[in-house]
């Protein structure tokens, strides 16, 4: 059985011409690629060692509120990222975002 994210449908030239057209930055690297996974398994490397391993949690609520609150107080706004050209996220959404914006307004005058 196939996972989803690997069905054919998502790999598709009409796929990809749709997410082309409307701006869309596709995550997904080539079938079969091993470095598909790699910002998720590098971030939760980073989370576990930063964060989970270094504080006890009483409860899975607890557990679940603290890491949340980790992850948009300190990892996300502010920290540079490697794989977001060194940027912090809201830099990088910003940057990206202004692309996606140019591209549009190009493609609409054309």
């Amino acid at each position: 059985m196939r996972r989803s994210i690997e069905s054919a449908e998502y790999t598709s030239e009409a796929y990809n011409s749709l997410c082309d057209r409307l701006g869309v930055v596709q995550s997904m690297g080539r079938v079969g690629s091993a470095l598909d996974n790699a910002a998720a398994e590098s971030f939760n490397s980073l989370i576990k060692v930063e964060y989970i391993h270094r504080h006890h949690f009483a409860t899975r609520t607890e557990a679940r509120l603290k890491i949340a609150t980790w992850i948009t107080d300190f990892y996300n706004p502010r920290r540079r990222h490697s794989g977001a050209a060194g940027l912090p996220p809201i830099e990088f959404e910003r940057t990206i975002s202004e692309a996606r914006e140019n591209h549009h307004q190009k493609d609409q005058a054309a």
